[in-house]
């Protein structure tokens, strides 16, 4: 059900979408939710980690789609903060729709039919916020309030829709699923420019790298 990438980090491979769960310093964290039917593999990797619903005290957002927050319903009445991009902070809360200007604006106003608003509280976080050990990447492109999460106590980064990776390679998320991929392509090179080294590269599609994520990153950054 989860698969260790290092001492403290585990991946859940959802059947075509990524979340992971992170012991940072003696707090339990869920990085992204999966879809909403994912809710009770959540629950079954925490007790296969060693932990209990309880012990989770954390939830990270890469950022609103419905294969991201989905399964966040599961933890309603838990005591935990949800923590997500400031410009998606408002689509997981219900306080703004998503924009029917754009093409994947649309896609989101559709499936978040399936999605329920969390009563957990929800923090914004902005480019250089820290939690606990991660710092915050503000990387717009896939979605306006899309951020990556880097820690290097752990040496992990959590990519979201940022890129994916198919076949042992990186690309970017593709038009037909982000905002703007221009703007995308700015961001995969400012953050592999910006971000401190780090070996586990934890996207939110395809299959995680263990060791030299940054550089790989940084490989395909020089592509664009």
């Amino acid at each position: 059900m989860v698969t260790p990438l290092s001492d403290d980090v585990w991946w859940y491979d959802l059947s075509g979408v990524n979340a992971y769960l992170v012991d940072d310093g003696g707090t339990l964290t869920l990085v992204d939710a999966g879809m909403p039917w994912h809710g009770t593999k959540l629950l079954a990797g925490l007790r296969e980690a060693g932990f209990e619903v309880r012990d989770l005290e954390r939830i990270l957002l890469t950022h609103y789609d419905v294969d991201h927050v989905g399964g966040l319903s599961m933890f309603d009445g838990s005591d935990l903060t949800i923590y997500v991009g400031a410009d998606d902070a408002p689509l997981v809360t219900g306080a703004r729709a998503s924009p029917l200007s754009n093409h994947k604006g649309l896609v989101q106003r559709l499936a978040g039919r399936f999605t329920s608003v969390p009563d957990n509280p929800v923090e914004p976080v902005d480019d250089g916020d820290t939690v606990g050990s991660f710092t915050v990447y503000d990387t717009p492109g896939h979605t306006p309030g899309h951020v990556c999460y880097v820690s290097e106590t752990l040496s992990t980064a959590f990519l979201g829709d940022l890129v994916r990776e198919s076949g042992g390679a990186l690309s970017p998320s593709p038009w037909l699923i982000s905002y703007d991929t221009g703007e995308l392509a700015r961001s995969i090179r400012e953050f592999a420019d910006r971000a401190p080294p780090f070996d586990v590269a934890a996207m939110g599609h395809g299959v995680p790298f263990k060791r030299r994520g940054q550089a790989r990153l940084a490989e395909l950054a020089a592509t664009l």
